[in-house]
């Protein structure tokens, strides 16, 4: 699709999109491939905090080979061939991924880094950081999105993109013909359209740190389904592993020593505290927007579901977002821009995350505490799991090849 001129009647943009995280960047290169006029309004100056999310799966993979980043992610990431599920030191099953696809390892931050690069080489300048958006007017044939420029970092916890009352700093003003919000889980843009952010079930606490891998099995993920709680690792770049581990209570700053002796106490794992990061501590909880869009709006990622990290599905389930939105403003742009062009987005991608909540309910169950005839129906279950057909069925949930 060959870039023309602008009608002096039109938006100064083809697409807007509020938050340059994981899945707004990615859009923003699916959309650049296609030589579609995309700006990405990103709050924060420059990146940075934690990486939660380290997991790429099959789906996701795909996505990121489609922006033109796959062939770099597999070089810098790590392949987790097979996977093995524990209890007091007894194995209830073990799954290998040859066939349902290799998951990959690596820290959201480097993903976002090798997207943020790509971007620029394909539409330099289209990500604008330091814009805090402060609302998004539809007026029917275009978008009008309102914001201020600030010079601080703006890293404030809890979304990528805007929605913040406006303060000072230079106001800012970008017409498109259709406007995405991917700012988060708190997404400001959410709130202002009113769409409403319903429950759905899952909720517990955890603690997580990364430390040197000791374990001797650095392409195996490792889930220790204790009667105190799940214990879980994963390997990592750099022969490091990250551990997780379900607490009751989360101490308001966990440290290595803290998570060391869960491991140990409950896995028989070793914690390197002298090697480990900072850990931290978080409430896994489960969200649903009531709709992922509104007139000209679509809502994309954590600003549309929000799904536990235990099993590693949201930002792949984002990026999945991302890959039906390519396709759906693309096919809306080539016919005049109708009003109506998110109506089976909504539809599809609305279904696909009721699944992936489900999946990441499920697997918060099997990893909570257990004991007596519960703890032994849920090991039963899981051997179960474990043996031919229904190891394959577990794969492939696990790779999520299902969405």
């Amino acid at each position: 699709m060959p870039e023309r001129e602008r009608l002096p009647h039109e938006p100064r943009h083809d697409v807007v999109i509020i938050g340059g995280g994981p899945v707004g960047l990615l859009l923003a290169c699916l959309l650049a491939r296609r030589h579609l006029d995309v700006v990405v309004l990103e709050r924060r100056t420059a990146r940075g905090g934690r990486s939660r999310a380290i997991g790429i799966h099959p789906p996701g993979l795909r996505a990121l080979a489609r922006a033109g980043v796959g062939d770099e992610v597999r070089a810098r990431a790590v392949q987790i061939h097979s996977g093995r599920v524990t209890c007091e030191g007894r194995t209830l099953g073990s799954m290998s991924f040859a066939k349902a696809g290799t998951v990959l390892s690596l820290p959201q931050l480097e993903t976002e880094d090798l997207l943020e690069a790509r971007l620029e080489r394909l539409r330099p300048g289209s990500l604008r950081r330091g814009v805090e958006v402060g609302m998004v007017h539809d007026r029917g044939t275009h978008v009008v999105v309102e914001g201020v420029e600030r010079a601080g970092d703006g890293d404030a916890p809890g979304g990528s993109g805007g929605g913040g009352a406006a303060g000072s700093g230079e106001p800012v003003s970008v017409t498109a013909w259709y406007a995405v919000a991917a700012d988060g889980v708190r997404s400001g843009i959410r709130d202002a359209l009113g769409i409403a952010w319903h429950d759905r079930r899952g909720r517990a606490h955890y603690v997580m740190g990364d430390t040197r891998d000791d374990t001797g099995e650095p392409e195996t993920a490792l889930l220790h389904f204790e009667p105190a709680g799940v214990v879980e690792s994963f390997p990592m770049p750099g022969g490091l592993r990250r551990w997780v581990a379900w607490v009751r209570r989360p101490p308001a700053e966990p440290t290595a020593g803290q998570l060391a002796t869960i491991v140990q106490s409950r896995s028989g794992g070793t914690f390197d505290v002298a090697a480990a990061g900072e850990p931290s501590a978080f409430e896994a909880r489960q969200h649903l927007a009531s709709r992922m869009s509104q007139g000209r709006v679509a809502l994309v990622g954590d600003a549309a579901h929000e799904v536990s990290p235990i099993g590693g599905q949201g930002m792949n389930l984002g990026w999945l977002d991302a890959v039906r939105l390519d396709h759906d403003l693309a096919a809306a742009l080539a016919v005049g821009a109708p009003f109506e062009a998110f109506d089976a987005y909504d539809r599809v991608r609305r279904s696909a995350a009721s699944r992936a909540l489900r999946q990441a309910a499920f697997n918060m169950r099997m990893g909570a505490p257990a004991a007596g005839l519960r703890l032994r129906t849920r090991n039963a279950a899981v051997r179960v799991l474990g043996i031919p057909p229904f190891r394959a069925l577990l794969a492939r949930a696990f790779t999520m090849r299902w969405l």
